[in-house]
């Protein structure tokens, strides 16, 4: 029976990708199915390993302060979906490492997540020079403020980069385990890792595409095999290489070179920007949001619920579904307090690894650290942490950082 139910976890696991692709209902369906699995295959070991384990300790408890913030939020039903299904991601994260601590094959999940992500990039390209996806998605199927954004098979919503960046660096990863292993050529991971970059820039989502960058000068510094000098005249090429991809698209050089030019040149600009800039507006009212109610903010989910309804007793809201940052939205939904513990958990539970990350140089491990750090990264804007798309996201990276290292690994870790 256990041979049947490892074989379900390998399908459900390597379909993660793409069921993201295909809608969140299928994704929620197949993580709870993954976590259903696990259980009952957890219900005949010896358990001990979880709940002595300081994780999942710290995860459980993340998920019992979801709990308690479900019940002072403004409307508690806004987000007690959100709150009770983070459930959902601690079953598949120790889904995730049962599955690598039993099988000594279970790379091969790499394996369809390379060639999932692989058709995804050249998807990409297709519809930025054909202007729709092989599907015949493209900017005809988006509302207008994404227009001649890639969309590829989101069909309607501008998240092609961001996905990209979910699996890039585990991706990349795994192609420099086996080049590395089985002596293949390193060329051939750098310019893959190269091509995905450059996919990841041509959605014209900027946000992501900084935060690709900045992942990408982190994981050629961890590569152990290339000297400094060629790391340097690496990125020198890398930037060189953008620079020319962006000035060869006119909605490319709108995007990046016309705004960000103008912004830094132009104190005109900047004082425009600051005052009518949509982000900084959001910006703004999800600070007021958090001074409105400090302490444990007004609940996940819930900053929909405050500013558009009280958006008429005070002017300094902007009605939206979110503030657009991960740091303001933390704090108008969770206060300072919420926030403090959320980041604590995730800081530690990612940090207190990084001195095995390192010593082990192990690339899949290290591109998951690598994209839970860019996650974080200060003024620019982000979606909803807590959203399913972002989330789910984030706790694939976080699982197979842990999972695919049996120092890390919870059920061979005695830690």
């Amino acid at each position: 029976m256990k041979i049947i139910e490892n074989n379900l976890l390998f399908i459900f696991i390597s379909a993660l990708p793409l069921t993201i692709i295909v809608g969140p209902s299928v994704s929620l369906i197949t993580i709870l199915l993954t976590g259903i699995i696990f259980i009952s295959i957890i219900l005949t070991l010896d358990i001990s390993k979880i709940y002595n384990n300081k994780v999942c300790i710290l995860l459980f408890i993340l998920y019992l302060y979801l709990i308690f913030n479900t019940l002072i939020s403004v409307d508690p039903f806004s987000g007690i979906y959100r709150n009770l299904g983070f459930l959902r991601f601690l079953l598949l994260f120790l889904a995730i490492n049962y599955f690598f601590y039993v099988n000594s094959k279970g790379h091969n999940i790499f394996i369809f997540w390379s060639i999932i992500f692989s058709i995804f990039v050249i998807d990409v390209f297709i519809e930025r020079y054909s202007g729709t996806n092989i599907l015949g998605f493209g900017a005809d199927s988006v509302h207008e403020e994404s227009f001649t954004r890639v969309v590829s098979f989101f069909k309607d919503e501008a998240i092609a980069g961001a996905f990209l960046n979910g699996f890039i660096f585990i991706v990349v990863g795994y192609f420099f385990s086996v080049s590395k292993q089985k002596n293949y050529p390193m060329l051939i991971s750098v310019l893959f890792f190269i091509l995905s970059l450059v996919a990841v820039v041509i959605t014209g989502e900027r946000s992501n595409t900084i935060k690709a960058f900045f992942g990408f000068v982190i994981f050629i510094f961890f590569l152990d095999f290339i000297k400094l000098k060629i790391k340097i005249s690496l990125l020198i090429f890398l930037s060189g290489l953008l620079v020319i991809i962006i000035l060869s698209f006119d909605y490319l050089k709108l995007r990046y070179k016309g705004q960000f030019y103008d912004f830094i040149y132009s104190k005109e600009i900047r004082d425009r920007t600051f005052e009518n800039n949509i982000y900084i507006k959001l910006y703004k009212s999800g600070f007021n949001v958090f001074k409105n109610k400090p302490f444990f903010g007004v609940g996940n989910k819930n900053y929909r619920t405050e500013t558009c309804k009280e958006i008429y007793k005070k002017p300094e809201y902007i009605c939206s579904t979110h503030p657009h940052h991960v740091y303001i939205e933390l704090l108008a939904e969770h206060g300072a307090l919420g926030s403090i513990l959320i980041l604590y958990i995730i800081f530690f539970i990612i940090f207190r690894i990084l001195k095995q990350i390192i010593m082990s140089k192990n690339y899949i491990q290290i591109g998951s650290f690598i994209y839970l750090l860019i996650n974080f990264i200060p003024l620019l804007p982000s979606g909803s942490f807590f959203s399913d798309f972002n989330l789910t996201l984030f706790m694939i990276n976080f699982s197979i950082m842990y999972a695919v290292n049996d120092k890390t690994n919870i059920f061979y870790s005695k830690n």
